[in-house]
């Protein structure tokens, strides 16, 4: 059983057999009871809480009204830091609402990281990668609401988001290549993934990276949201839930943001992007920035179904492929 893991800042995406999870990325420390049944109050329902390792935690949307934000945008969350934990049991608690795993199965998990922690010398990003395994590997038990869950990851393998994006555009729901894509691979497709906390451009060719496109910069929708925080009155996660239900007026800073984001793609890029054979646009700054992106590269670009979910998509894909792949070596 395989799943895809895009370990996003701005969402937690999960990819299975029974579809996708698809969490906001806000965790906060659970402290004192709440407060509940005021006259003339709506009762506010909790966001979910993780219990593991004898803390807890909310997770997802509300989370920083509920508790104390831990907002950490930095690489070393990736390495097992709490919140990053706490997250993937969310998401792995709404799948399992979804389908059952008996327990004692294992799994194999694809997940995908950023370009930049990805970058680097070698041993710095060995132990990077080194990092995300250890915590990850292994039999993980939480609880939520009362119950326990136990889930065992006995296989982790990791890649970057882009390469997500890619597959996710190459491959069918089963794992195998689009006939009419197919010949595709030989050709060089760029990538775009603007996230929460990064903008990320990647060029393959025959399924290997082209280095001198390849790039990312942490001018993501955080940027957006940081243009809008004047006086640092809100927590970033309380501004992107302002963003997602449509309350927060971004008429005056989307402008600016969605030049500095044409600005790095034009660092990296320049006009090259006309020799490529297509570009694919994924994540969730895509559906914001898409009026200012996709028509600039004159037809060749084009968002997937769900650019959301679509590296976790990917990943999945690109697990069923190498699981193919291994039996048909055997």
């Amino acid at each position: 059983m395989i799943f895809g893991l895009d370990l996003g800042y701005g969402n937690i995406k999960l990819y299975g057999a029974a579809g996708g999870v698809v969490l906001p990325s806000r965790v906060a420390v659970a402290g004192r009871a709440a407060v509940n049944d005021l006259a003339g109050m709506n009762a506010a329902e909790p966001p979910l809480k993780i219990t593991t390792s004898g803390r807890s935690y909310y997770v997802g949307d509300r989370a920083h009204e509920w508790g104390r934000p831990i907002e950490s945008l930095d690489y070393e969350r990736l390495a097992g830091s709490p919140e990053i934990i706490a997250l993937t049991y969310a998401a792995f608690t709404r799948y399992l609402e979804r389908e059952n795993i008996p327990e004692g199965t294992g799994i194999g998990v694809m997940v995908g990281l950023p370009l930049q922690p990805l970058s680097g010398e070698r041993d710095e990003v060995e132990g990077t990668l080194a990092a995300v395994r250890k915590w990850m590997r292994g039999v993980h038990v939480w609880q939520v609401d009362g119950r326990t869950y136990r889930l065992n990851i006995e296989d982790v393998r990791l890649t970057s988001q882009t390469t997500g994006a890619l597959f996710d555009y190459l491959l069918d729901g089963d794992g195998r290549f689009i006939p009419e894509r197919a010949n595709q691979v030989k050709e060089e497709i760029g990538i775009i993934s603007t996230g929460f906390n990064t903008v990320e451009l990647q060029v393959v060719r025959n399924t290997a990276p082209v280095q001198r496109f390849t790039a990312g910069a942490t001018v993501g929708v955080r940027r957006l949201l940081e243009l809008i925080n004047n006086g640092d009155l809100w927590s970033l996660g309380e501004l992107d839930g302002q963003l997602r239900a449509g309350a927060l007026n971004t008429r005056d800073a989307l402008p600016v943001w969605a030049r500095e984001v044409q600005g790095q793609i034009e660092h990296v890029w320049g006009r090259q992007w006309e020799r490529f054979a297509h570009i694919i646009i994924v994540g969730g700054g895509a559906v914001l920035l898409n009026g200012y992106l996709t028509p600039r590269f004159k037809g060749k670009a084009a968002m997937p179904d769900e650019p959301i979910q679509a590296v976790a998509r990917g990943l999945y894909k690109l697990g069923l492929l190498q699981e193919q792949q291994k039996r048909g070596r055997k």
